[in-house]
């Protein structure tokens, strides 16, 4: 995981995409003022002005409450609406953790950089599973994990491995 990069404004370091009732939705976890842009990624500060926390987790838990498997992973997701977490790295790293090795199931390692490596994503295709509100808008594609994790369970494993695994 790129631990020595500088803050890039406008990616997916403290947003997310939900499937909500009326379509995508977008999560913003806020950030405290100041220049971010040049800011190294681990000192990068969560702004607590609005509850958003509180807004967050109401919006998984409308989007995805009659989800397959909400029931089976909400308990371990909440405390993370609920702890004040300094650091956006630190709590993206807990939550990575939480999910694709506890939940998911996968036996990698997140492993921190400890210089910067500049790296460019793939352009991959969407894999298609099974969503909560599909009937109404379609596949939703590049939504967030969570999405896989209360549509799918540990099925989702698979797709994610897929993803990941060369």
């Amino acid at each position: 995981m790129e631990a020595c990069e500088h803050y890039q404004k406008g990616s997916f370091r403290n947003r997310c995409h939900i499937a909500g009732p009326n379509g995508v939705q977008r999560l913003s976890i806020p950030l405290k003022k100041g220049k971010h842009n040049q800011m190294p990624i681990r000192e990068v500060r969560i702004a607590y002005d609005e509850p958003w926390q509180v807004r967050h987790w109401r919006s998984i838990r409308t989007a995805y409450g009659n989800a397959p498997f909400f029931e089976h992973y909400a308990d371990d997701l909440a405390p993370y609406y609920e702890k004040r977490h300094t650091f956006l790295f630190d709590l993206n790293l807990e939550l990575l953790r939480l999910i694709l090795q506890q939940k998911l199931g996968w036996q990698g390692e997140i492993a921190l950089s400890t210089s910067y490596i500049p790296a460019e994503l793939p352009d991959t295709l969407p894999l298609r599973y099974p969503q909560v509100f599909e009937d109404k808008h379609g596949f939703l594609p590049d939504l967030s994990i969570l999405d896989l994790l209360f549509c799918c369970g540990k099925n989702g494993r698979d797709l994610f491995k897929s993803g990941l695994d060369p």
